[in-house]
């Protein structure tokens, strides 16, 4: 039987508290996958630079680099929305949950893929392009990393499709007030940025596309043995 966006959520949501869990049991642990997020922040920002400098997709690179991909903890946030579920249900279209389900398997599946990585690199190696390369081909999760591509382009496609609907998006606002009064606020945050980024784009078919073309491309590179398929992030 196929899992309802409910139980989809509830489970990526008990998969990112593990991890949260895991980096507030181990500070050394936390420090490494914040280095590790933010040299890959740094790749992402210089294999978009051109779509960042475009007024449109800025915000939207902003968005995935900040929300998704950058270092920091997002135990709140996470928190907030383990809390919001049961409401959420009730009050929201199933797509809307199943979005969300995904954009938190998004997250849990990329904390699992850095964890990967760290173990092949060693907790405490400096990272370069040749050795990050090679610790991800040694984690041998083709399919995984194919998985964490589909979900962005999912997660993006559906908000892209939200985002032209006036009623979901008056309704967001509203919830403004009562998040805050209820603690929800960081969660309140994480969807209004998300909502507004893609909005700003009027259409992201290119922007998707884009990404698609370029992180399945670099995959594949990764994977067919290239050593320096993209310059030194923090050179």
């Amino acid at each position: 039987m196929t899992a309802s966006a409910e139980e989809r959520l509830v489970t990526q949501l008990q998969r990112v508290r593990r991890f949260h869990q895991a980096r507030l049991d181990s500070p050394e642990l936390a420090a490494a996958l914040d280095r590790l997020a933010l040299w890959q922040a740094r790749r992402l920002d210089a294999t978009y630079a051109d779509l960042a400098r475009d007024a449109r997709y800025a915000d939207a690179i902003a968005f995935f680099r900040t929300e998704l991909y950058g270092p920091g903890d997002f135990s709140r946030r996470d928190a907030d929305l383990a809390r919001v579920v049961p409401v959420m249900v009730r009050m929201l279209p199933r797509g809307v949950v199943a979005t969300v389900a995904h954009a938190v398997e998004l997250n849990a599946l990329s904390q699992g893929l850095d964890r990967a990585l760290l173990e092949e690199l060693g907790i405490d190696a400096a990272l370069s392009v040749p050795a990050y390369c090679a610790a991800y081909r040694a984690c041998a999760n083709c399919r995984v990393r194919a998985r964490q591509i589909a979900l962005i382009l999912d997660v993006g496609r559906a908000l892209d499709r939200y985002v032209r609907k006036p009623l979901l998006r008056r309704t967001l606002t509203l919830m403004r007030r009562p998040a805050r009064i209820a603690g929800l606020s960081a969660l309140q945050g994480f969807l209004e940025r998300g909502f507004e980024s893609f909005a700003g784009m009027r259409g992201a078919d290119h922007f998707l596309a884009t990404i698609g073309a370029r992180e399945t491309a670099l995959m594949d590179d990764i994977f067919g043995g290239n050593r320096a398929p993209f310059p030194d992030p923090m050179g």
